[in-house]
């Protein structure tokens, strides 16, 4: 794997190449990343693992007519190579009057921000094991653990650099650390699941893995013998590794792809007062040490922290180029590269900020409800909004948790589950997207 320098020197040398074989335009990303991991069950190593891949991508314009091609070969022949092949591909291709480079004078500019991305520490598959391992004691020292799936520790580091045709190049490094377990519980044919896991960027702010291996135990044993729920209309609350698919559903439905191929259920919305005036939502690329945290996005515009929801109203499209161009808009610096084809929308550090009421005042009022713990199957349809899932949790009776149920469906339309949505005051920065505790009424569950 390159060095920052290096990756960002090799995306240089590709981009002049292609205009030297009749590109009138380009642009050329390099994409690398290695990890290893360790995986442990029932005590014994079961797994040891390392991998590592490199890949640089070419994107060429010629005559209003765009063509891409990679490689992960990185020699001078191979770029040379590379760079012909793509204006060719390019020549035969038909014109798109949408694709093409960001607007020059939107490009960022070094130096770029220090985001703390990038963790000198390397841990050894020794100490992986050693994590991997505390964790699965822990999660198997919970009384009612039967089994285990196993526990596993891992890190990695990736390395990004992007240059432009027309004057941008950059270069980045970030790592990742993760600790997870998952352990059975429940005995012959009642046997219940569940898991835990978190990631860092630095593996100094990773919770001790007793902690996650715990977790996991509990929320496993809290699964057996779950019983069933009765059909309605009712109060369902979504625990937060769970609610903030919600978010995802609203960030799929607001980029400028989705607005411009008019398959999107917030279709006409923009600016609407889509939530309660109490709900804020923001996105932050430039947060330290963030899982999604990034200097500059994938058409070398820069990243900056916006409400994407700020008092329950939309304020607007994510966009890359292409589809600002077919809005009529400007691009938002939430473009993503992978290793071909035309950039897509990527957010940054998606948070849905605390509300004023604490877990326990939000279900306090419900006389009979569902609080959901997983949700299965992808039963949304993002042009009309249709939300239908699998689900399973827990029963709320008179405010309180009374036992798990699996095996219902809780279904609605988005549009109204955002107008009804309130949020606790539990938020916790741990993921991509957080969320706190949501609840939305008049939601129909299917059980029983």
């Amino acid at each position: 794997m390159l060095t920052p320098a290096q990756a960002q020197e090799r995306c240089e040398a590709l981009i002049d190449r292609a205009r030297r074989a009749g590109a009138e335009a380009g642009d050329v990303v390099y994409l690398a990343n290695a990890s290893e991991s360790v995986s442990v069950r029932l005590g014994a190593l079961e797994d040891v693992e390392r991998s590592e891949a490199e890949h640089i991508g070419l994107r060429v314009f010629v005559g209003g007519a765009s063509a891409s091609i990679g490689s992960t070969d990185m020699g001078d022949a191979a770029l040379d190579e590379l760079a012909a092949r793509a204006v060719a591909m390019a020549r035969a291709a038909p014109v798109d009057r949408f694709a093409g480079l960001a607007d020059a004078a939107l490009l960022a500019h070094a130096p770029f921000p220090d985001l703390d991305l990038d963790d000198p520490a390397e841990p050894r598959p020794q100490d992986l094991r050693r994590l991997a391992q505390e964790a699965e004691d822990a999660a198997r020292a919970v009384p009612g653990v039967t089994n285990s799936e196993g526990a596993g520790a891992g890190s990695g580091r990736g390395v990004v650099a992007l240059a432009t045709s027309h004057g941008f190049s950059g270069a980045y490094a970030a790592t990742s650390h993760s600790i997870s377990a998952s352990v059975i519980a429940g005995e012959d044919g009642a046997l219940q699941r569940d898991h835990a896991w978190r990631s860092a960027r630095f593996a100094a702010d990773l919770p001790d893995p007793a902690l996650i291996g715990r977790e996991a135990g509990l929320r496993t044993v809290a699964r057996v013998n779950p019983g069933r729920v009765k059909s309605g209309a009712m109060p369902v609350v979504f625990d937060p590794r769970v609610g903030s698919s919600l978010v995802g559903h609203l960030l799929g439905a607001i980029t400028g792809a989705a607005i411009a191929r008019r398959a999107s259920f917030l279709l006409d919305r923009d600016g609407a007062q889509l939530f309660d005036s109490s709900i804020t939502i923001s996105d932050d690329p430039l947060r330290p040490r963030g899982l999604r945290s990034r200097p500059f996005d994938g058409e070398g515009l820069p990243t900056a922290p916006r409400k994407l929801v700020e008092g329950g109203r939309l304020t607007g499209w994510l966009m890359e180029s292409a589809s600002a161009r077919q809005l009529g808009l400007a691009p938002t610096g939430h473009a993503s590269r992978g290793g071909s084809g035309a950039p897509h929308v990527t957010t940054g550090n998606i948070v849905l900020e605390p509300g004023c009421v604490s877990r326990e005042a939000l279900l306090a009022d419900i006389v009979d409800g569902v609080y959901v713990t997983e949700l299965i199957g992808n039963g949304v349809n993002g042009v009309t909004g249709d939300y239908s899932r699998g689900a399973a949790g827990f029963r709320i009776v008179n405010g309180e948790l009374a036992g798990p149920i699996a095996e219902f469906t809780v279904a609605g339309n988005l549009i109204d589950m955002f107008a009804a949505m309130v949020a606790a005051d539990d938020l916790e920065i741990q993921r991509g997207i957080d969320v706190p505790t949501l609840r939305v009424d008049g939601m129909s569950v299917a059980g029983d």
